[in-house]
This record gives C-alpha cells, structure tokens and sequence, in this order.
C-alpha cells in the first residue's frame, strides 16, 4: 500500500510495512462492519421502548424524545471534527477510543438510575459513535487495494443501510423478550468484539498536516449540523413556528454560512474544502446518499403505522416485516462493486433510483388494507435492491473525491450526508402521510362523536385507540382511518416518486463519469480555481 504525499504536504504515515493479506483485509472488514453495526442499532433500537422509559422514569413524551434524539444529534454534529481528527491522530487509535467511550457509555445507559442520568449516557454514547462511524469507512478507504476497495465498501453501505432495521429487530425482541435495559446489551457486545478485532487486525494511518486543525470549521459545522437537524426534528412534533423551531433554523442557517465563508478564507487549511462540491463525483453522490436515505427513513414512518394501525401488527412483527427489504439492500450493496467497476458508477447509480422509484410505484398503486402484507412485499423488495445498488457507488464517490490523507473528512462528509437525509425524509414524508391523512379523514367521520372525530382526525394510531367507545360507529370509524391512511399512503409515494425520478434526471445529466476511487492528488484532480 503506497504512502501518498499530497501537494497540501499532508501525507498518510504509519501505513503498514507490507500490504495486509486477504486474511486480515477480511478480519479488517468484519471488525469495523461489527463497529458501524453497534452505532447505527443505536440510532433506532431505543424507539421500540418510548412507552417502557415513560412508565419507569414518570418521564414526558418531551423528555423520552430528547432522550431518542440527543444521540443522534451529538453524532451528526461531531462527525466532521471527530472525522477530522482521526486524519490526524491515527485512525486506529481514534476507532480504538471510540469504542471504548461507546461501550462504558451504553453499559452507564442499561444501569442509568433517572431520565437525566440516561440522556446524558445517551449525549456520551453520541460523543463515542461520532468517533467510531467516520473512521470505519476511512480504514477501508484508506486500508484495502484499489480492485478489493469497491467491494468492501458495498459490505460498509450495506450494513450502514439495514444495520438499523436489523438492530431495531433485535432491539423489540429484547424488549419483549427481557427488558429495555437489555437493549444495551446488543451494542456492548458487538463493540467487545469489535475492539478486540480492531487491536488484533486493523492497522493505523494518520495525516502528517502542515496547518493547524481547523478549530473555528469545526465549531461552525458543529452548530450548522445541529442547528438543521434540530429543525427537522423538531419542526413536524411542536410546529415550523415554535420558538425552538425557529432558533434552530436560525441557528443551523447562520452556522452553515459561517461555515462556507470561513473554509473558502482557510483553502488549503480548512477542515473541509467546499470548492469540492462544484464536481459532479462530491456533488453527484451527496445529493443521491441525502435523497436514497430521506426516502428509506421516509418509508420507515409510512410502513410501521401501516402494519401496527392497518394491519394490527405488534411492534416486533412489525420490525420483523421489515427486514426482506433490508436484506435486499444490504445484498445489493454488496453486490454493486461490480456493475459500478464494469460500466461504471452512473448507470449503476441511475438504475438503483430507477428501482427505488419502481419500488415506491407498486406500493402506491398496490397497497391495500384488504390485500395486507403481500400487497407492498414487491415494491418494499425492489426499492431495497434499488438503494442498496445506488448507495455503493455514491459512497465511492464521496470518498474518491478527496485525498488519501482526508479519508476520515471524507467519511464523516458521507456520514452527515446521511444524517440530514435521514431527518429530512422522517420530517417530509411524515408530513405528507399526516396531511394527506388528515384530508381524506374529514369527509368520512359524519355521525362520529364530535370528541372521537377531533381524536381521529390527530392520526390513524388515535383513531384506532378511540374507535371502541364511539359505539355503533366504532366499525365505520376504523374503515374510515384505515381508508384515509391509504390515501395519504399513496400521496407520500408517488412525491418519493417524483423526487427519484428528479434524481435520477441528475444522475445521468450530472452523475459521476468515471469509476470511484481515491483521488491521488487534490490539485491535479481538483483545481477549482487556482488553488
């Protein structure tokens, strides 16, 4: 493995002597796989036990959300500096310190006495996840041969793209099974074994710089991040106009303009060189990861009240109904290295969206209560074959378009990417779903309870809840949400829609020409003006 020097007079070190064999190259990749697979369950895996940690703590719906949320907002707001930092530092020791926070931060979770004792584990377990979750995918970026490079980086897509359907599996058969307490159990093991493969296999790299570590960027992106996902977060549950709402947009909106400005002032010495993204490889594949992922996370909120209110499906059948779809994107992930290297990554991209968009098509025009699980299974398959072949090429874009010596930058950058995209499809989507609920209620609740009616119209998961006291009309009362929730169903499909098919218009106009790969040089391969 070649040590490159960049014109920045940045270079990696500490790269091994001899290239890593296939033995450790497969030892590398499952250890890090096991890495990202305990922060992103981490993600989800606490949403199956809201109502758990409401009854024992006497804790608010306010409170268990910060409690859900504060992890992922430490996460997303950290992952650029903590990216950033692993260049510099050493990667390995970076994945090794991760993993140690994370692991004594979630046993401090299953152990947490109070509310406030969890969301500040919760807080701390964010921190440990933004240290890991960049340095993964730069230890593969910055580890494995060019030839063996695409490959493993469909395995890192694949788990980072049903990792949090599985470990939401796994998380509501804990649930039911034990305790919420157990739920910690799952990522404190996969990060034990993590570790001791990490120290055992996974060799260290690092960023000899000649600039001091972007500080100010790295507080400008920090508060940008959290400012917008805040926003998205927070804006559909207390409304676009609530005081926090707007505090967040302004913040998040002023730090990312701060964050333009100051970069474009450090050039050569910033954190994160925005000239980047005029190329279509940075541009082409941050904007299909924000979309692919907005509409996974999207579909995730149309799905479960599909299956709990429509379908009367407990919350572990549930999760489990969801798992062929993640089985087929974490397959076609894997297998997408190949199409991408043999035509390259822009058809394979196209066609990933063109399926994406098949998928959410059959289930617009498919789904039916009456029709149940079977009326969605094709389209949830197809849509899950469609991401998985679209997100590993558009990763390799990410990370091809910056230098060996900026992998955990990069990392971080694919990261965040899916960070916003995650929280602005749960923010659209679920917005859409409500509204188109809401409007195709108002017409069918004549003779309802003037009460039971303002209840229903709230949500199908209410109306379902309210539907036996209205006596006579508890039967009418559920056939009308039911309907209504397919109506809006169908409303937030067909916009998924029309925004794959608005991508993948891009995507063959401005996708990524060439095959994905690390850029050797920074100046040669991106001159954006004289640098």
């Amino acid at each position: 493995m070649s040590t490159h020097q960049a014109p920045s007079a940045a270079a990696v070190t500490g790269a091994p002597d001899s290239a890593p064999d296939a033995r450790q190259l497969r030892a590398i990749l499952i250890a890090v796989s096991l890495a990202l697979m305990a922060v992103v369950a981490s993600v989800s895996g606490l949403n199956v036990a809201q109502t758990h940690l409401a009854v024992e703590f006497g804790a608010s719906q306010s409170t268990v959300l910060w409690i859900i949320n504060s992890y992922t907002l430490t996460l997303a707001a950290l992952l650029l500096p903590l990216g950033a930092l692993g260049d510099r530092l050493g990667r390995r020791p970076m994945l090794i310190a991760g993993l140690g926070v994370f692991g004594a931060a979630n046993i401090a979770a299953a152990l947490a006495p109070t509310a406030g004792v969890l969301l500040a584990v919760r807080v701390a377990s964010g921190v440990g996840a933004a240290m890991i979750m960049p340095i993964t995918l730069a230890v593969i970026t910055s580890t494995f041969p060019a030839e063996q490079r695409g490959r493993a980086i469909g395995v890192w897509t694949g788990v980072a793209g049903g990792g949090g359907i599985l470990g939401m599996f796994l998380s509501a058969l804990l649930v039911d099974v034990a305790d919420w307490r157990w739920l910690f159990v799952l990522p404190v093991v996969l990060v034990v074994v993590a570790l001791a493969m990490t120290l055992k296999s996974v060799p260290d790299s690092r960023e000899r710089a000649a600039h001091p570590f972007d500080t100010l960027g790295a507080l400008l992106s920090a508060v940008a991040v959290v400012g917008l996902i805040l926003v998205l977060q927070e804006g559909p549950e207390h409304g676009w106009t609530a005081p926090l709402t707007l505090l967040g947009l302004t913040a998040g909106l002023v730090g990312a303009a701060g964050f333009v400005a100051w970069e474009l002032h450090r050039r050569e010495a910033a954190l994160l060189d925005v000239r980047l993204f005029g190329e279509r490889g940075l541009a082409g594949g941050s904007l299909t990861l924000l979309v692919v992922f907005g509409v996974q996370a999207g579909i995730a909120v149309v799905l479960f009240p599909f299956f709990q209110a429509v379908l009367g499906w407990s919350g572990l059948l549930s999760t489990l109904a969801m798992m062929p779809m993640a089985v087929a994107m974490m397959a076609a992930s894997g297998l997408a290295a190949r199409p991408a290297a043999r035509t390259g990554p822009r058809p394979t991209m196209a066609a990933g969206v063109a399926l994406a968009a098949a998928g959410l098509a059959l289930m617009a025009l498919l789904v039916s209560a009456d029709g149940g699980y079977l009326s969605i299974l094709p389209g949830m398959l197809a849509m899950g074959v469609g991401m998985g072949l679209s997100m590993t090429p558009s990763t390799e874009a990410i990370t091809g378009s910056l230098p060996r010596a900026k992998q955990g930058v990069a990392s971080a950058l694919n990261d965040v990417t899916r960070e916003f995209g995650t929280a602005l499809g749960v923010a659209l989507l679920g917005a859409l779903l409500s509204a188109g609920y809401r409007g195709a209620i108002d017409d069918r609740l004549d003779g309802v309870p003037r009460g039971a009616a303002d209840t229903a119209r709230e949500g199908i998961a209410n109306a379902v809840e309210v539907a036996p006291g209205t006596g006579p009309h508890a039967q009418a009362l559920l056939d009308a949400a039911r309907e209504s929730f397919i109506q809006g169903w169908q409303q937030a499909m067909w916009t998924g829609v029309a925004v794959l098919g608005a991508l993948f218009v891009l995507v063959i106009l401005r996708g990524p020409k060439a095959s994905a790969g690390l850029a050797e040089s920074v100046e040669s391969a991106r001159d954006l003006g004289g640098r």
